[in-house]
């Protein structure tokens, strides 16, 4: 990231005293696999910061191969002799160069375990900038079960024609493009420049500057990402899709392009679509501020596999049902598209800044889907929603362990289900107002920030990050809360025991951790909340009476009812 962005996104957020925003966090060192993303960052990435990505490709779906070159942009931060990217084994490094006195040099270069090891032509001293251009092609990976595994997706639409598409969340963008592979370090900007048959469509990252045809029947799309982007979310669809366009008035009182690439055939399908993707881009503003990718713009590429959360071009396979995506029940609204949507506030604008904070994702998302059935069909939609994914939680390990992981580690669904129901958990104890204001400032920490759209406005996030806010707004101390939700797996107990007409409520945790949750007991018609500072509670209860506890499911927990 260049410092110059560094310090202007940074400033601003350390007088907030709110979110940790360097796109390039103090890394943990260490070694991971070829296909994995994340983890401990090694020595040799740490040392460098990478500021601009120019990737240039031909993608040849006759014979599902790739062809092309990525120029990286990257600022020393200690003295560099090698300059080591990502690249899986599978494809090919065809040269690699740099520019030195306007004279390109070809360097050496080795493969090492998934990794590129570049030999520079000279130390690079901390400050001085690097360029170096990869030149790379082959057969890439195949996605066989997109987006859960990661690659190319060859397919072919209702007419036959060719329909592809790339995802790699999981094993990071080195499974098709040489990239430093961690979650963080983004670069500031990003050029995509891919050539495709005609009559195919190239749908990517940004706002497209312009289409070249060449003279053998191809033409070449030309993509700015004018943004810091994660380079897991940076994606090709290319089918030959029709483009629905759209202007949103967003409330940040300036208009934003609005795009649908969409198969011919579900052209008019389509067209009635936009009404709910207006819906759904009118619901995140007004709750978590302007759509941040206004100077770019927002779109979505139909795709032959589920969906995933690519910046500015979000991937969308769920065929216009609502029950494409887990749980399976229609709620009103289309579950797939709302729930990628969410991540251009939770993902792509903030960013986990380890993946071990990856619930701030899928967590966050989760909880907005149950804010948006309670928009549509009031408290009984919400809970619905919430009781249907409940049993789906499975607390085998932390939502938001302290150690740093790949995110293959945090695949574990708990990091949606759970961490929902946390958020909701959340809203119970300090309230809604409190709520509201703590997912706003997380999202933008001041309200000048919501005007911002040069990439200022983009930056890492940590759950420790989250509590601060947390704290600050509602005015409590609440490391008791997130000691025992995030940080180990497993839940409170509440113990109900009834004794005529003593009623005695006690919370169980693991190693005695301290939950002074209250808890809301109704009878008579009545409901009351029992103050559980000391983790136990009694009171008297008419033995006539049945007293039930948590009636309005507000509370995550194991429920214990002894012999």
């Amino acid at each position: 990231m260049n410092s110059s962005i560094f310090e202007s996104r940074l400033l601003p957020l350390l007088f907030a005293g709110l979110l940790s925003s360097a796109c390039m966090r103090a890394p943990v060192v260490g070694q991971v696999g070829p296909y994995d993303s994340g983890g401990p960052l090694m020595a040799e990435q740490a040392a460098y910061d990478v500021t601009y990505y120019d990737l240039a490709l031909d993608v040849n779906p006759a014979d599902s191969t790739i062809e092309g070159s990525v120029t990286v942009h990257a600022r020393a931060g200690s003295p560099l002799e090698w300059f080591v990217l990502d690249l899986v084994p599978e494809l090919e490094v065809r040269a690699v160069s740099t520019v030195a006195s306007d004279i390109p040099d070809t360097l050496r270069f080795e493969r090492r375990e998934g990794k590129l090891w570049i030999r520079l032509p000279h130390t690079y001293q901390p400050g001085e900038m690097i360029e170096v251009t990869v030149a790379y092609g082959g057969t890439p990976h195949v996605a066989v079960r997109a987006p859960w595994d990661g690659g190319f997706t060859w397919a072919r639409t209702p007419s036959e024609l060719p329909w592809v598409a790339t995802s790699c969340q999981g094993e990071g963008a080195d499974i098709w493009w040489p990239v430093k592979d961690h979650v963080s370090d983004e670069p500031d900007s990003m050029d995509i420049r891919v050539t495709v048959p005609d009559p195919l469509v190239v749908a990517s990252n940004g706002r497209l500057v312009e289409t070249s045809p060449t003279t053998d029947g191809r033409t070449t799309f030309h993509w700015h990402v004018s943004t810091p982007i994660n380079t897991y979310t940076v994606a090709l669809n290319i089918a030959p899709y029709r483009v629905i366009k759209d202007e949103f008035l967003s409330v940040a009182g300036d208009t934003f392009p609005v795009l649908f690439y969409v198969l011919p055939e579900d052209y008019d399908k389509g067209l009635e679509f936009m009404d709910e993707i207006r819906a759904h881009l009118r619901f995140y503003e007004e709750r978590l501020g302007p759509y941040p990718f206004r100077i770019d713009k927002y779109g979505v590429a139909q795709t032959p596999h589920l969906g995933m959360e690519h910046q500015s071009i979000i991937a969308y396979g769920a065929n216009f049902s609502n029950v494409a995506m887990t749980p399976q029940i229609d709620f009103g609204f289309d579950k797939l598209h709302h729930h990628e949507l969410s991540h251009e506030w939770w993902g792509n604008l903030v960013t986990n800044a380890d993946w071990k904070d990856l619930w701030i994702h899928e967590g966050f998302g989760t909880y907005m889907q149950a804010l948006y059935a309670e928009e549509l069909n009031g408290e009984n939609g919400y809970l619905h929603y919430l009781s249907s994914i409940r049993p789906m939680i499975r607390n085998r390990s932390a939502v938001a362990p302290y150690e740093s992981v790949t995110v293959d580690e945090m695949g574990d669904r708990d990091v949606y289900f759970k961490g929902g129901w946390i958020l909701h958990t959340l809203r119970y104890l300090i309230g809604d107002d409190a709520m509201n204001v703590s997912l706003r400032r997380m999202a933008y920490p001041t309200p000048e920030m919501e005007a911002v759209t040069d990439g200022r406005q983009c930056r890492f996030a940590s759950t420790d990050d989250f509590i601060r806010i947390v704290e600050e707004v509602s005015g409590r101390d609440l490391a008791w809360f997130f000691d025992l939700y995030v940080r180990q797996p497993e839940l409170p107990e509440l113990v109900v025991e009834r004794d005529g007409p003593r009623l005695r409520l006690e919370w169980k945790t693991p190693n005695d951790m301290p939950f002074p949750m209250p808890v809301e007991v109704s009878f008579s018609g009545d409901t009351i909340a029992v103050d559980m500072t000391t983790g136990w509670a009694e009171l008297q209860v008419p033995d006539t009476v049945f007293a039930g506890t948590d009636p309005r499911l507000q509370i995550l927990k194991k429920d214990v009812s002894p012999d």
